[in-house]
């Protein structure tokens, strides 16, 4: 997809390429920072069949906010959630999980996470094809 297409997924700033991120992920999403005051928000747009690896937040969750296009979201051992605008995910500190756009479409949601001391992300083994295959 072009950025000009991507900049129509929502209303809200498509951002740079996430590149320092891109390790972690399959395909390419773009990372906005919206808010760094108390409480961070991002803004994260993924190319149709973008997903990040299964990780884990330590210390504190986070939420996310669907704001364009379709995308998924899965807990490890949970069945997977097919996610649109204006769907709220909340995920608790130490559950393992990934989430991203569905094949054919973008997917945007805001990530809204509270600083937390000793807060952290792991980074696991990427959702594999055949994982992801099965979602569709």
């Amino acid at each position: 997809m072009d950025r000009k297409e991507l900049e129509k997924v929502s209303d809200f700033s498509l951002g740079e390429e996430n590149t320092a991120y891109a390790p972690y992920f399959i395909g390419k999403s773009y990372l906005s920072l919206l808010n760094n005051k108390e409480v961070t928000i991002c803004n994260v747009t993924f190319e149709p069949g973008c997903r990040n690896n299964w990780h884990i937040h330590h210390g504190g969750g986070q939420i996310l906010i669907c704001v364009g296009g379709h995308g998924w979201y899965q807990e490890m051992g949970k069945q997977s959630q097919l996610l649109k605008s204006g769907d709220v995910v909340y995920i608790a500190p130490e559950i393992k999980h990934w989430h991203g756009a569905v094949a054919d479409e973008a997917f945007s949601h805001l990530a809204l996470s509270v600083p937390v001391e000793g807060n952290s992300s792991e980074w696991c083994e990427p959702v594999t094809d055949e994982e992801y295959e099965k979602l569709r």
